[in-house]
């Protein structure tokens, strides 16, 4: 009986774990995607560039939901070791200003914002250039670990 009321008492605990790494908790960042953009309309919008410049949301709500993400993940550090991130990226339809796709993202370690940023930036010019889908790129940030769609998409190229 107590090891399993210690293993809750764990559990609880460690609810932003997985925050806490390069992965965000799915569970608190299922994704939102921008319904607005669709395949017809990708060359009216996200390929045409410096367009996500349009749709980002001002510094001053993404800090401000950031400091609360962090509160409410229990994450180490400052606001300055995290970087709030699109798990869908704008370039690829992701809602720009929806929680349910904006995450406190780790600056610095193996799998740091600027390598996801390798991987936005190589599937984003897949779509424009037409050798990906929205939906396929879409669906590469959407398998709940990153991490390894990177992998799996360095892999192939």
């Amino acid at each position: 009986m107590r090891a399993s009321v210690l293993l809750a008492a764990i559990t609880l605990s460690c609810s932003g774990w997985a925050q806490q790494g390069a992965i965000p908790n799915p569970a608190r960042t299922p994704d939102a995607i921008n319904s607005y953009i669709t395949q017809a309309i990708i060359h009216e919008t996200l390929c045409i560039p410096h367009w996500t410049r349009t749709i980002r949301p001002p510094p001053s709500y993404t800090n401000e939901l950031k400091v609360k993400q962090m509160r409410e993940l229990g994450l180490p550090g400052t606001i300055h070791d995290y970087y709030e991130d699109h798990l869908v990226p704008l370039c690829v339809g992701g809602h720009p200003d929806d929680p349910r796709n904006l995450w406190p993202e780790p600056i610095a370690g193996k799998w740091s914002a600027s390598v996801k940023d390798q991987l936005e930036l190589s599937v984003c010019r897949a779509v424009c250039l037409g050798s990906m889908t929205l939906k396929d790129g879409q669906a590469v940030f959407l398998t709940g670990d990153w991490t390894k769609a990177y992998e799996e998409f360095f892999k192939r190229q």
